[in-house]
């Protein structure tokens, strides 16, 4: 059977296969039976979308197989994902779905299903969900083609939009952000025209901050358009134009984040898990002195956290994977280098705003700007290299990149890394270098690169 969720949910074009309207009216439907079957009464199903254009017609769809079947339907409007695992916690809800497809361009869009825990919906019933989908496709003409409902159709907006990000944000602010002072403090918000374009600049105003925000005028179609945690350019430019103290890069759902100091550099994931790492165990809570990472993060913060006596754990890529893993050891601190960062303690959803929060307090608690935080770091020269395929052939299966492969890492010995792996979300391979030398691994990564586009590619 073809896999519908990856990852991070189901995500492609929107108005076509999975995401036409017909397929998304029967996921809603089919979710909406499997809550039913598990807890024996109707289920109340809580959805928040990001501020793509296709965002409101999916909702609809959505909305209008699921209330067929019997759920009670909440709309929290434009919302940000942990927003929507928060708020499917708390209200309380059965699940919690996500109309977002994170860092894509706008003419994506995805559904993320969350239990009411905060985790995302177990594979077992993401399976049964497939089975029903794949049922429907086979039975109905209609499926699967590039359609979406007209204007006129589906749901009314649900009046509890507001209540419902008030209470995220009371959550931001009064919870996570208790006691903490940011009179002060400059600081520059890039919310990449997304979930949390109205949200950040309150929750940081609130928190008594001097706050410049920028991309935060959303059109539907300018989610993630040369702005955000994948281009903080102008961020860095804004930052040294303010003087801020910090700049934080949302992306799309606001589910990750990156920072830019105040000389206008980037602080990426793995610096910011250096940075609240040392915090943390200055204050005895890292707990099982370790910190969990991924595969992909640079050799150079393991080597970082060998020096100071922690430990660091690497999982595959994915905030799910992360999560797992933090759960198993029963660690507190953990994420990916492109941004996401879990405190488990604290949400089990990587949460873009709740991680700008953490570094503020630890920023303000051990009385040092950014650069004093994360200094002591050393990253390896890293290059990541995406290639286009057609399938995702298993790479052992394919000699010629094998041979290649094998060739790098003999080159690279103890002193660098290569990562080959697919996309859990795209038709990609992607290709990660770290070595010594800059140029290099460039020509390193490019080989191995063009050895999958022979084989692979499109």
């Amino acid at each position: 059977m073809k896999k519908l969720f990856g990852t991070d949910g189901i995500r492609g074009e929107a108005g076509r296969f999975p995401l036409d309207a017909a397929t998304v009216e029967t996921v809603g439907a089919s979710l909406a039976d499997r809550l039913k079957e598990k807890l024996g009464h109707a289920p109340t199903i809580l959805v928040g979308r990001d501020t793509r254009e296709s965002g409101e017609w999916i909702e609809r769809a959505l909305g209008a197989g699921a209330i067929r079947a019997g759920a009670r339907w909440l709309s929290a409007g434009v919302i940000t994902t942990p927003g929507v695992a928060f708020l499917a916690r708390t209200w309380p809800a059965d699940a919690g779905v996500v109309l977002s497809a994170s860092h894509n361009a706008f003419q994506d869009n995805g559904i993320k299903i969350f239990a009411p825990s905060g985790r995302k919906l177990d594979e077992a019933t993401e399976r049964l969900i497939e089975g029903d989908v794949f049922r429907a496709l086979s039975t109905t003409e209609t499926a699967g083609k590039a359609t979406r409902p007209s204007d006129g159709e589906g749901l009314p907006s649900g009046a509890q939009e507001n209540e419902l990000s008030c209470r995220y944000l009371d959550f931001l602010a009064g919870e996570i952000g208790g006691g903490l002072s940011l009179e002060g403090l400059k600081v520059v918000v890039d919310c990449a025209n997304g979930a949390a374009s109205n949200l950040a600049p309150k929750l940081f105003q609130r928190l008594g901050a001097s706050v410049t925000a920028i991309n935060n005028s959303p059109d539907g179609r300018n989610i993630n358009l040369m702005c955000g945690s994948l281009h903080p350019e102008a961020l860095q430019a804004e930052v040294l134009k303010q003087g801020a103290n910090l700049g934080v890069a949302l992306d799309g759902d606001a589910d990750r984040s990156l920072f830019v100091d105040a000389r206008g550099r980037l602080v990426d994931g793995d610096a910011t898990l250096w940075g609240l790492a040392n915090y943390l165990k200055s204050l005895g809570r890292l707990r099982q002195n370790t910190v969990v990472a991924t595969v992909m993060s640079n050799i150079g913060l393991e080597l970082a956290l060998q020096a100071r006596e922690i430990n660091l754990v690497r999982a595959d890529v994915g905030d799910k994977f992360v999560l797992e893993e933090l759960l198993r050891i029963e660690a507190s601190l953990g994420g990916e280098q492109s941004g996401h960062i879990i405190f488990p303690d604290l949400s089990l959803a990587g949460d873009g705003l709740i991680t700008t929060i953490c570094l503020l307090r630890a920023m303000v608690e051990s009385d040092k700007s950014l650069d004093e935080m994360t200094e002591g770091l050393q990253t390896f020269p890293q290059i990541l290299l995406n290639v286009k395929v057609k399938v995702k052939q298993p790479f052992d299966e394919i000699a010629t990149v094998q041979a290649v492969a094998r060739q790098i890492e003999s080159e690279l010995g103890s002193r660098g890394r290569l990562l080959l792996r697919y996309s859990g979300t795209e038709s990609l391979a992607r290709v990660m270098i770290e070595g010594e030398s800059q140029s290099v691994i460039e020509h390193q990564a490019n080989e191995l690169a063009e050895a999958i586009r022979q084989a692979i590619g499109t």
